[in-house]
């Protein structure tokens, strides 16, 4: 059976879901030990320790570890991925940042999306915006490093007896020359758009940045994160990293809501595993309708309050 290292996603306090989905992966392959980089991350450690499959926790507690800089983290899983047969990261903007890095220190290609295990070393990925599903297969003399399609992996439980964390230090030389200089966030308050279980999302027929605030109010009463279309992204009615699609984010929540958005491919390959799809369009031949499990044909600037009213105070 395959050694796993999980590396586990955080923002310092808490776990990330999107941790929990990549353990459904990567159980799928072997035995799996998670790895915790942090600075004064005890609780996240422990947090971990609770995971369904989770064999082990390890530690790597230490200053440079404070922020999620991939120069300086990819240099310790290196390290790490010597005792290890594959080593892998969540398919979030977090993981496609650093197992690059690590695949290029081991030498060794990486596989990205990964969205099924077959067996230990043949997994399906999709290309083509989704719309082709490749299956690929790692030779068996190459190191596995791959990041999991966290829409396509069910979070595993998290309330088994902890597993045994151990604090550990790591041998491996890190830059000088990559300094961290702030976080900026547009989210405030809500929740994460990848690991939200509601989502709703905007595109063109929104019309303005000012406009963008009715989709802000009802997520904010539906305790959603908020998304949208390039083409809402390309106007500027709101900055990129709140893009879903291609080029943008892959979410897959229970419920997805999508206002003035028609429904380009590109975009639909962002959201195909979300569990409910709503659209509401005032065009009824937009393409989002062949998806949507609800769709609504109407002017969005009358529908929105008709909704706030509906879910009242």
């Amino acid at each position: 059976m395959a050694t796993v290292l999980l590396l586990a996603e955080h923002d310092g306090e808490t776990l990330n879901v999107s941790t929990a989905r990549a353990m459904r992966c990567a159980m799928a392959l072997g035995e799996v030990d998670v790895v915790v980089l942090g600075a004064g991350t005890d609780g996240v450690a422990e947090q971990a320790s609770r995971l369904e499959g989770a064999r082990r926790v390890l530690h790597v507690d230490r200053p440079e570890n404070a922020h999620p800089v991939a120069a300086v983290m990819a240099p310790q899983l290196a390290s790490l991925a010597s005792e290890y047969d594959v080593l892998l990261a969540p398919s979030s903007t977090f993981g496609r940042d650093i197992l690059p890095r690590v695949a290029a220190l081991l030498g060794v290609p990486q596989i990205s999306d990964i969205m099924e295990v077959i067996d230990e070393r043949t997994f399906k990925r999709p290309i083509y915006a989704g719309n082709v599903i490749t299956t690929v297969r790692v030779p068996g003399d190459c190191k596995i490093i791959g990041t999991a399609r966290i829409a396509s992996f069910a979070a595993v439980a998290g309330a088994q007896a902890p597993a045994a964390v151990e604090s550990i230090q790591v041998e491996a030389d890190l830059p000088t020359d990559t300094v961290w200089i702030g976080l900026e966030a547009s989210g405030g308050d809500r929740p994460d758009l990848q690991s939200a279980n509601r989502v709703v999302a905007g595109g063109r027929g929104i019309g303005s940045k000012e406009n963008f605030d009715l989709i802000f109010r009802l997520a904010d009463r539906l305790g959603a994160a908020v998304g949208a279309s390039r083409a809402a992204v390309d106007a500027g009615y709101v900055p990129n990293d709140m893009q879903i699609g291609q080029t943008g984010k892959i979410i897959a929540p229970d419920l997805y809501i999508a206002f003035g958005i028609s429904g380009a491919i590109q975009h639909m390959t962002g959201i195909k595993d979300a569990g409910v799809i709503v659209a509401i369009n005032k065009d009824g031949e937009a393409p989002i309708f062949e998806a949507a499990d609800i769709g609504l044909v109407g002017d969005l600037f009358q529908i929105l309050p008709e909704l706030e009213k509906a879910l009242g105070d």
